[in-house]
């Protein structure tokens, strides 16, 4: 497992700095030496934590909770001055998959905000809740019915079709959500909700026109996600509470924000290289693994017999592009929210050594997320480490893995055709 080094405030300084001679791009060159400036320079406003709160609360409590070095720390609540955001943040790996979808049309963004509020309106005791949820479910009816006409011509040409089916199958599964609302069952509200989000889902893909941006040139002969891809994981659990269990979960992979990183993973599940490995760390924190037996610790590209390496790679809300080779603490950019971030349990992401951002390979892990390990709204691993999907199906298991449990599989089930330079190539 890759291992930690030490930080201090000047080597974090001065490796971005070195940076800046590195050949690149007119446009990146320009941004990051900015940023560094803004790190070193004395004129920035003083800190109100020390170098060593900052090393330790920071990115060093980060990386214990994924490199292997556990660190009490990790268990103190964050300072009082730490991230503050608007609202808590969405923990739902399926709502922040719509919400990182590259599209703009208020009606159906509207509607998927309607239907998610009824999970907020479900933690009202007893049958208060429903008035609330029949309220949510006839509005979304309304702007489905005035506003369908904005919907559909939001439509990518291609995808047209698909996403005139699913607004059929969203007027019927609506009216079916009313009629059980009215039956008072309030045990099959969130099936009947999650069955009207997977259809809004579908029709907010259906509304993705190409690809949103192009992946930088010194990237551009990796495997590339350009989309989405759905895996199949089975698991073999030989101790759970029930005794011995097979798991099968559902990942969905990211490609519209993380191309690169979703690209390097999807292409290793191709050449079925995580098939028969057995789950390497799994300590509450984390499931992790991806570890090839012998003395390389990634994967080995058979072309050059080189260990291939995954390129630091992040998307911050609001940014045209992902940022790639450096993490938002080197930029001095740690306030801003990426559009993946690690707020869902089963959020899937890459390890790597904490000083070297572009040192993944093959590992990566599953985060178990706590709110008193990673505190809402100032979550530790935000933009330090590359998350490029999630578990929306079967994540519960995660808490039941343990060393040794073996990968019977993983699969693709959906999206291996939004694959670009991939084992074929």
């Amino acid at each position: 497992m890759p291992a930690l080094m030490n930080l201090t405030s000047h080597s974090r300084a001065a490796r971005v700095a070195s940076a800046c001679s590195v050949s690149r791009t007119q446009r990146a060159s320009s941004r990051i030496c900015r940023a560094v400036n803004q790190i070193s320079s004395p004129s920035d406003e003083p800190s109100t934590r020390s170098p060593l709160e900052r090393a330790a609360i920071g990115l060093a409590t980060a990386a214990a909770v994924v490199m292997g070095t556990f660190s009490p720390l990790v268990l103190e609540p964050p300072p009082a001055h730490a991230i503050l955001v608007a609202s808590d943040p969405v923990k739902n790996a399926q709502a922040i998959l719509r919400n990182a979808l590259p599209i703009n049309n208020k009606p159906i963004r509207q509607i998927q905000k309607d239907l998610e509020s009824i999970s907020e309106a479900l933690r009202i005791p007893g049958s208060k809740s429903l008035g609330p949820v029949s309220r949510a479910i006839r509005a979304s009816q309304d702007v489905l019915t005035r506003q369908r006409d904005a919907i559909v011509k939001d439509f990518a040409p291609e995808k047209k079709d698909f996403g005139l089916e699913n607004i059929e199958k969203l007027q019927v599964a609506l009216n079916e959500f009313q009629a059980t609302v009215e039956a008072k069952d309030k045990q099959a509200v969130p099936i009947k909700q999650r069955e009207a989000l997977t259809y809004v889902g579908n029709i907010e893909e259906a509304m993705v026109k190409g690809f949103p941006f192009q992946v930088p040139p010194e990237y551009a002969d990796r495997p590339l996600l350009l989309g989405r891809a759905t895996l199949e994981m089975k698991i073999s659990c030989r101790e759970t509470p029930e005794g011995p269990q097979t798991v099968v979960q559902t990942v969905v992979l990211d490609g519209y924000n993380a191309p690169v990183s979703a690209g390097q993973f999807l292409d290793l599940v191709l050449r079925k290289f995580y098939d028969n490995m057995e789950i390497q760390r799994a300590d509450g924190f984390v499931v992790q693994f991806g570890d090839p037996e012998g003395p390389a610790d990634g994967f080995v590209d058979p072309k050059t017999g080189d260990i291939r390496r995954v390129p630091f790679e992040v998307k911050v809300i609001g940014d045209k592009e992902p940022i790639y080779d450096f993490t938002l603490e080197d930029l001095g950019r740690v306030n801003e929210q990426p559009v993946l971030p690690f707020n869902a349990y089963g959020t899937l992401a890459w390890a790597r050594n904490e000083f070297e951002n572009n040192s993944a390979s093959s590992q990566v892990f599953f985060l178990l997320k706590e709110s008193e390990l990673t505190p809402t709204g100032s979550n530790l691993l935000d933009g330090r480490f590359a998350v490029f999907g999630y578990i929306t199906q079967g994540q519960d298991a995660l808490a039941d893995f343990k060393v040794g449990d073996k990968i019977e599989y993983v699969k693709v089930i959906d999206g291996a055709q939004n694959l670009k330079n991939g084992p074929s190539a």
